[in-house]
């Protein structure tokens, strides 16, 4: 089953709620999508562990629902 982009950007924003969150699905398959998310939450992190923080957000639907995801995560500039 596969998931929208929507689906996607709610389950962040419920984890994250002050991310600016940027959806792409990148073969129109539903399940290999890009990400843009940015977060002051985000700041004095690693990348790994702000990845690591989206990941939570989708929990065990990554792999499953969710096929393949390219992600960039950074703190927004305008804090």
């Amino acid at each position: 089953m596969a998931m929208d982009a929507g689906t996607i950007e709610k389950l962040i924003l419920e984890a994250i709620p002050d991310a600016i969150v940027k959806i792409e699905d990148l073969r129109g398959d539903g399940e290999h999508y890009a990400a843009y998310v940015a977060s002051p939450a985000f700041e004095g992190k690693t990348r790994v562990q702000q990845h690591q923080m989206v990941y939570q957000a989708l929990g065990d639907r990554m792999g499953r629902e969710l096929h393949a995801l390219a992600l960039q995560t950074s703190v927004p500039e305008n804090k």
